[in-house]
């Protein structure tokens, strides 16, 4: 497998993904090459419309929309109030207190991050099951074996996590890994792109499913755009 090639090695990272409202040019770029990225409200400062706003079967637009109004809009907005701040600081000298500096240092991160995950979360949805495109098939049976053996790791991981779980490619070994973050701004390898992203938070299941967060996350790779995680895939390997 080979190695991210340069552009999206740069915009894969956490780093980039959550500053690229500060770097223009690798924002225009991902517009401009249709990454996984395009669109997002780190880009554009509004929140990127929902691709389904319910998923039969899975998941109530009773569910759907409050979880991307208020727990990814609020994140969107409180990243932008956050950089907002730093801006002002840098043009006019503005001086922010260091109390003030270190919570909104902690906003920058964990709400940025929160911003792509929902994102890559809401676009990775998909009206029925579909099966995995030969891409990224064989580079998860290379990796664990079969599909089947990556679901059970992935739904064993999903159902330890308290945030998020996601399949991700790593640049600088080309594996592919299951990982759980129990905080927007922790557990994920640092410059992993997200492939298969599933939130775990109880916001993201409790009124369809009440506490049975097993039952969700089982659910969950039924209604898995295999199209759109082989897209990703395919975005962050020389293909």
């Amino acid at each position: 497998m080979d190695p991210l090639n340069r552009r999206n090695f740069l915009f894969a990272s956490s780093g980039a993904a959550t500053g690229s409202l500060l770097v223009p040019g690798l924002a225009q770029a991902a517009e401009a090459d249709t990454s996984p990225y395009a669109g997002s409200g780190l880009i554009t400062g509004n929140p990127k419309p929902l691709k389904h706003k319910e998923v039969p079967g899975f998941l109530s637009a009773a569910q759907i929309s409050p979880h991307h109004t208020a727990h990814y809009g609020g994140a969107l907005k409180a990243f932008a109030g956050a950089d907002a701040r730093f801006e002002e600081s840098f043009t006019k000298g503005t001086v922010i207190d260091p109390a003030a500096f270190e919570r909104l240092k902690q906003i920058q991160s964990s709400r940025g991050n929160s911003v792509v995950l929902h994102e890559l979360y809401f676009d990775g949805l998909a009206l029925k099951a579909t099966n995995p495109p030969d891409g990224i098939k064989k580079a998860i049976e290379k990796r664990f074996g079969s599909v089947d053996k990556w679901a059970a790791d992935f739904v064993a991981s999903a159902k330890a996590a308290a945030g998020w779980a996601m399949l991700v490619v790593h640049p600088v070994n080309g594996r592919l890994y299951n990982v759980v973050s129990d905080e927007h701004a922790q557990g994920p390898l640092w410059l992993s792109a997200p492939l298969v992203v599933i939130d775990v938070y109880e916001h993201a299941f409790y009124v369809d499913y009440q506490n049975k967060k097993a039952e969700y996350v089982e659910k969950f790779l039924k209604f898995a755009d295999w199209a759109e995680a082989d897209r990703r895939y395919r975005t962050a390997v020389k293909g």
